[in-house]
């Protein structure tokens, strides 16, 4: 049996498989909010930061680690765990004392972990994802570098708000005492590994590469990055290490209190864009995977280090190997949502009355979909730009918006330069068949629906799996099924004129953004 776990903005999950039988033996999840409302985090962080922070209790992930291990205990048999693999939210950082890997090595089965560790946390609370409060630091190290192509071409995304690195020079500029007195940095993922492996591990390239500290080239932190964010960083960072490689064993404290055997390896753990890339089952190149939900993202594997020439999107390491990309639409749901409610109507409306109806209009009006800032790219839109040669009855607005979101999404992905020979589809809209053909014929590729409840906490049981000898894209095969019957086949017929919508498109974009 094999354990793969998840540390999400919010919850913790489990999933625990068997490559023999082909199944789930047992799947969990312990949700920040409801389980653990003593920390006032209802939505996985802590509500009111100032200045753009946004920061979660790194105690409320060690207690959601024993509430979940506890869970497990009761309904699994974790004698039977061979190998454990894990991932976590990206870009959220721990800060510890010098006595935390002594700690670790002596954890008492008869106490908790927060009691336990909560003394060796030199910064009390995390900086996570959602933090946007470090412009000031990006823009310095930036000008450190030399400008934002350098930033990028050495570590797969120009600086970011939300990245580690710049959260991490925040810190050593606001704080310098309590940053002196930090001995170690730990990702999210690394530091719920650290604690189930008993002794810190290190950060996973695929996490590592989401702090603007990584060098692509060589899988190494890049001296003059660090340099550039903080003093004396490379001492507090641990060499980056593949999470296909076990670290150890498990923790005495796992073995005595929940029966997780001695024996049992430890990997280092990914981030959770990476871990939903396995779980998605779409590790090699040409197997795109589209999430629409409330910002739409689109991941790929690649075979080398590309990065966006324009900085939109950002390269992160592949748990099978390689690389991947992430690019993320702030304008999802939010703009398809914002037209629905304009018009007055319902989701059906997406498919019979605006889709299957307006067929013949395909690619003939353009709509920028944005109704307000946008990342990718980043231009602050104050309302969606229309450019249409028709009379726009609401039936081509809603298509002329979707043609829009798809177009943009397949402009910003060319430089990937990799071919799209199947997409995976997921989030809520996905299960409209007229948006998911939509996706199909844009794409000219087509599209499966998959409705994974946990991907990064499968992905991650995958890769405990993998690390155990089994093969991935024969465990793919089993876990990583599409719905029946939700394969969709583009309309060869719409090649051409979505071809030249897209030129129409990225000139109408151009000239609205003064690119």
């Amino acid at each position: 049996m094999f354990l793969g776990l998840d540390s999400s903005t919010q919850s913790l999950s489990a999933v625990i498989l068997d490559p023999a039988s082909g199944e789930i033996l047992a799947s969990h999840s312990v949700n920040f909010g409801n389980d653990l409302p003593q920390y006032g985090s209802p939505s996985g962080f802590i509500p009111g930061g100032k200045d753009g922070e946004v920061h979660a209790n790194p105690l409320m992930w060690l207690e959601a680690l024993d509430l979940l291990f506890n869970k497990l205990s009761k309904e699994a048999d974790l004698s039977q765990i061979q190998i454990i693999a894990g991932s976590g939210q990206q870009h959220g950082s721990v800060y510890l004392g010098a006595g935390f890997d002594a700690a670790l090595s002596k954890l008492d089965a008869g106490k908790g972990l927060v009691e336990q560790l909560s003394p060796e946390l030199t910064r009390n609370t995390s900086p996570i994802w959602m933090d946007t409060s470090t412009g000031e630091e990006c823009a310095e190290i930036t000008a450190a570098l030399g400008g934002s192509s350098e930033v990028c071409a050495r570590s797969g995304s120009v600086a970011i708000e939300r990245f580690t690195g710049p959260q991490i020079r925040r810190f050593s500029k606001q704080d310098g005492e309590a940053y002196s007195a930090t001995t170690r940095i730990h990702l999210v993922s690394s530091f719920i590994a650290s604690v189930l492996a008993g002794k810190s591990l290190p950060i996973d390239y695929g996490d590592g590469a989401g702090m603007n500290l990584l060098n692509l080239a060589d899988l190494a932190w890049d001296t003059d990055l660090l340099e550039a964010t903080a003093p004396d960083l490379g001492n507090k960072l641990l060499p980056p290490a593949s999470c296909l490689e076990q670290q150890g064993t498990v923790s005495a404290y796992f073995t005595e209190k929940y029966g997780v055997p001695s024996s049992c390896k430890v990997c280092p753990f990914t981030g959770d864009n990476p871990a939903s890339l396995v779980g998605m089952g779409a590790t090699t190149p040409g197997q795109v995977v589209i999430s629409l939900g409330t910002s739409d993202t689109f991941f790929a594997a690649m075979p080398d280090a590309k990065t966006d020439p324009q900085g939109f999107g950002h390269v992160f390491g592949n748990p099978a190997g390689g690389f991947m990309s992430l690019i993320c639409f702030r304008n999802g749901s939010l703009a398809r949502e914002a037209i629905r409610d304009e018009l007055g109507v319902d989701w059906s409306a997406f498919e019979k009355g605006a889709l299957q109806l307006t067929e013949l209009s395909a690619g003939k009006n353009l709509t920028l979909p944005f109704y307000g800032a946008e990342i990718t790219p980043r231009h602050d839109f104050g309302s969606p730009v229309t450019e249409f040669i028709e009379e726009p009855t609401p039936a081509l607005r809603i298509r002329s918006l979707l043609e829009g979101q798809f177009l943009n999404m397949k402009l910003h992905s060319a430089w990937m330069g990799v071919t799209t020979d199947r997409i995976r589809l997921t989030g809520g809209a996905s299960k409209n068949d007229g948006i998911a053909q939509l996706v199909a014929d844009v794409f000219q590729a087509p599209v499966e629906r998959l409705d994974v409840a946990n991907s990064a906490a499968l992905g991650t049981a995958l890769i405990a799996a993998t690390v155990g000898g089994n093969d991935l894209e024969a465990l793919q095969k089993i876990f990583c099924k599409p719905a029946p019957d939700s394969l969709l086949q583009p309309n060869p017929a719409l090649a051409g004129k979505y071809s030249t919508a897209l030129e129409q498109f990225g000139k109408l974009l151009a000239a609205t953004i003064g690119a």
